[in-house]
């Protein structure tokens, strides 16, 4: 099978379509042959070296996958060979072939295409946990979402407007702007013109917000946890601030850390405001969770109510652009890689 390896950690550049010997099935797995697969931020920074949970290289990353299976491993049941599905796996999804639980694997109404189908699993389900199983989303509240046209922005963005009389405020840049406000944002923040934590207050007269969503870190994580009002909660789920376009820099890295809060307890109660953390990628073993999320976005992909936004498509042999154009924040939307 031919995948996209990262040989050594470095710019965009370093990465290469090899071919490689097709994974088998374990037990309670299945095998798909993948039609396309979503690159996130997180694989971005597995391949500059920033992502301690990414193995080592040389490697294959990939989280997220649609396509067909094409074998079975002991012990699965409902499903069959030719099956149209998508999946979360735990890398190795950057491939033409990738083996992955059966319990995280969901069938594709034949509605859905391959490659809208691939930008769901992980934007989707990160989403959720961080706006419904751990963010608790109420009606009337206030929401602030960062790198809001990113894909999982934009997954929250989708999941927050179900919500009755939910306001939606969204940080990225003014080209995007129009974008964002047609998907529901009702207040975009260019936050390269404008200080967001000034603006925030300045639209909701001092109230601050009762969720943010930051996957920013270093010193926006104080800005963020400054804007919550009486029990408002911060979700934090990355570090972008630590990475820059290219390859790493530790410099940054450290500068990032040193303007991180601590926070204590006594603050967090004397206050009323809430910190929570959410690494998907800690919780593939957890199936019971994960396979809830899996399921409620099944039922939501089915009805038409999720409708992933698909920024721009990519063959395995241009993963180089793919990756240069999330780390440069340009893309709107999923980005999706394909074999072919």
């Amino acid at each position: 099978m031919k995948a996209i390896v990262i040989p050594k950690y470095g710019r965009a550049d370093v990465l290469c379509v090899r071919t490689l010997p097709e994974p088998d099935p374990g037990a309670g797995e299945v095998r798909i042959a993948v039609q396309a697969a979503g690159l996130n931020f997180s694989e971005v920074s597995a391949r500059q070296g920033l992502y301690p949970d990414a193995p080592k290289p040389p490697s294959v990353v990939g989280y997220e996958v649609a396509g067909t299976i094409d074998a079975l491993g002991p012990g699965v049941s409902g499903f069959a060979h030719g099956d149209r599905v998508w999946a979360i796996c735990h890398f190795g999804g950057h491939a033409e072939r990738v083996c992955t639980p059966a319990v995280l694997v969901r069938k594709m109404p034949a509605s859905l295409d391959f490659v809208r189908a691939a930008a769901i699993p992980v934007a989707y389900a990160t989403a959720w946990l961080l706006t419904s199983r751990f963010g608790h989303v109420n009606e009337n509240e206030r929401i602030l979402v960062h790198m809001a046209a990113g894909g999982v922005g934009l997954a929250a963005i989708d999941l927050c407007r179900r919500v009755r009389g939910v306001t939606i405020f969204g940080t990225a840049s003014a080209a995007k702007h129009d974008f964002l406000r047609s998907r529901g944002v009702a207040h975009p923040i260019d936050y390269r013109a404008t200080d967001f934590e000034k603006e925030v207050l300045r639209l909701t007269n001092g109230r601050g917000v009762h969720l943010v969503l930051d996957p920013m870190g270093g010193r926006n994580w104080r800005k963020n946890y400054r804007l919550l009002s009486p029990l408002g909660r911060l979700m934090v789920f990355g570090f972008a601030n630590a990475t820059r376009a290219g390859t790493r820099s530790f410099g940054r890295v450290l500068v990032q850390l040193a303007q991180s809060p601590h926070w204590s307890p006594m603050k967090l109660m004397g206050e009323n405001r809430a910190v929570m953390g959410l690494n998907l990628g800690h919780l593939f073993d957890d199936h019971d969770v994960v396979a809830t999320g899996l399921d409620l976005l099944a039922e939501l992909v089915s009805s038409g109510a999720i409708d992933p936004v698909i920024d721009r498509v990519f063959p395995f042999s241009q993963a180089a652009d793919a990756h240069r154009r999330i780390e440069n924040r340009q893309n709107v939307g999923k980005v999706v890689l394909v074999p072919g």
